[in-house]
């Protein structure tokens, strides 16, 4: 048991297994509900609510705590702009060169290409970055843990808060994704993790008919 003064009480809340059964159902339904969404309405929502959802992220496990991401917000129309037109050089390159003719045809059902218009309607842009180290006090190199492990996990937290707000979100990853560090003007131990536009879907907005794979097909038991 430890004693050190460092440790607290967790004093956690706990409930019967016919309770966690009904929770976990519930969850379920609702996260089974998520679509990733490329049409996005440019209606806004309080930025609360986006800073309630990125605390919620912040909860999540990080090695040795260090908490290596930082959750870039852009709602400037000028700097969407730009992030568009870098983003879509990019993705011009990908679709018409770097692709592999198996991963575009895996891409068809999601009838995308390499136009982003989501960057500068949906009211907020969240551009994920995270830390390959950070900076002491006096400006010398400090080690991170499980920096990808980490931020994946803080971005799961965060995908499943802006679905549990009743917004939608998108993952995107126009690689490389160097512009985005230049453009948002981050520090040199901060690297692009992902592109996420956070709003509500366009009227009308359709997505893939996809199912996701059953149970028995994502779990072996032992």
């Amino acid at each position: 048991m430890q004693s050190d003064s460092s440790f607290i009480p967790l004093n956690p809340k706990t409930y019967s297994n016919e309770e966690m059964v009904e929770r976990s159902r519930l969850y379920y339904e609702q996260m089974d509900q998520r679509r990733s969404v490329r049409e996005y309405s440019d209606q806004s929502f309080p930025v609360e609510i986006l800073e309630n959802i990125i605390k919620t992220a912040s909860t999540a496990p990080s090695g040795a705590h260090k908490q290596p991401w930082t959750f870039c917000v852009v709602t400037s129309s000028e700097i969407k702009s730009k992030i568009r037109e870098a983003a879509e050089e990019e993705e011009l390159e990908n679709y018409s060169r770097r692709m592999s003719d198996s991963w575009l045809e895996d891409l068809k059902p999601f009838g995308t290409d390499h136009i982003k218009p989501f960057i500068e309607v949906a009211p907020y842009i969240v551009v994920v970055m995270k830390h390959s180290y950070e900076f002491g006090d006096e400006g010398e190199k400090l080690q991170n843990y499980y920096v990808n492990e980490s931020v994946g996990i803080a971005v799961g937290f965060f995908l499943s808060a802006i679905h549990n707000a009743g917004l939608f979100a998108l993952t995107h990853t126009p690689s490389p994704m160097r512009f985005l560090k230049k453009i948002l003007n981050r520090p040199e131990n901060e690297q692009p993790y992902l592109l996420i536009p956070v709003g509500l879907p366009s009227d009308n907005v359709r997505v893939p008919d996809i199912k996701r794979k059953g149970l028995e097909e994502i779990i072996e038991r032992y």
